[in-house]
């Protein structure tokens, strides 16, 4: 299936859908009961993006639930076993029966809007391949510019390097003092000393847990905010682009073990438009525009 997907992709005509041209672009109009939300999808991720339009032109999206919502995090949909599912049913294991290779891009990032595909854990699919058919799309939360300085660090490189210290017993003062700062409750001062432990941890295990981020992101995560944490794990393959009120709407309902109490439901359809037009309608750049 991973083979025929790469086909289909680099074929819009086995999709059934129409190529965009350099000029044109394909629209993703996600409606439910709170708004309609636009998204663009993204030509860096070309097994995403035509997967998505094929299954939004057979109208596999329709009538389908975000099933799982966490406030100040991401909304969740896709799941073709929501479609009729009874309340109180446990979703989030549906698909169409196939999965789509990661298509990672430094570009894209977990800021808020972000189009993004759901996956199995690590330990079931190492190759970190997405859904065939679940999303999520990102509300996050903003990043105090106090704690800007935590972007720039590989916080799974540095929670493996963490536990090298936790396991030696020479380190247990620096622990002691790391649990005195936690129990006052001040999480800033908390992260600040976590954070000054890097040059010592990066000399410690020989790796380097700083990283590169662009101004962009670092704009972006101390403004609209998002999910940083997520960068590098799950592909990013598109943004929406008007609706983010909507997304705020929907991330506020009631919720029991993570699935909205009274269902939310969604069509989704695409529309091609010249790429001025969507630019025009809703400001949205392309690269090289």
């Amino acid at each position: 299936m991973k083979k025929l997907l790469t086909i289909l992709a680099c074929s819009c005509l086995l999709l059934g859908t129409q190529c965009a041209s350099n000029n044109s672009d394909t629209l993703v109009i996600i409606k439910t009961t709170h708004g309609d939300m636009i998204a663009v999808l993204y030509d860096e991720t070309p097994l995403h993006k035509a997967n998505f339009i094929k299954l939004a032109k057979e109208g596999f999206y329709n009538d389908l639930l975000f099933h799982r919502i966490i406030q100040g995090f991401m909304i969740q949909g896709g799941d073709p076993d929501s479609k009729n599912a009874a309340p109180g049913q446990q979703l989030g294991m549906g698909g169409p029966g196939y999965t789509v290779p990661a298509e990672f891009n430094t570009k894209f990032f977990h800021e808020k809007g972000a189009l993004s595909a759901a996956r199995l854990g690590d330990a079931q699919n190492p190759s970190k391949a997405s859904s065939g058919s679940q999303f999520y799309i990102v509300q996050g939360t903003v990043i105090p510019q106090a704690n800007a300085d935590a972007l720039r660090i590989d916080q799974f490189k540095m929670n493996a390097a963490f536990q090298t210290i936790l396991r030696d017993p020479k380190n247990q003062p620096l622990i002691d003092t790391l649990n005195q700062i936690y129990m006052t409750g001040d999480m800033q001062a908390y992260q600040t000393k976590i954070n000054s432990l890097v040059p010592r941890l990066e000399k410690m295990t020989g790796q380097k847990i700083h990283k590169e981020v662009s101004p962009e992101k670092l704009k972006a995560y101390t403004t609209i905010g998002g999910a940083p944490h997520l960068d590098g794990e799950y592909t990013v393959f598109g943004k929406v682009i008007s609706g983010l009120d909507v997304l705020d709407k929907i991330a506020a309902v009631p919720t029991q073990q993570e699935r909205p109490v009274d269902d939310v439901r969604m069509t989704v359809t695409v529309e091609e438009l010249p790429r001025k037009k969507i630019t025009e309608l809703y400001g949205y750049q392309y690269p090289n525009q």
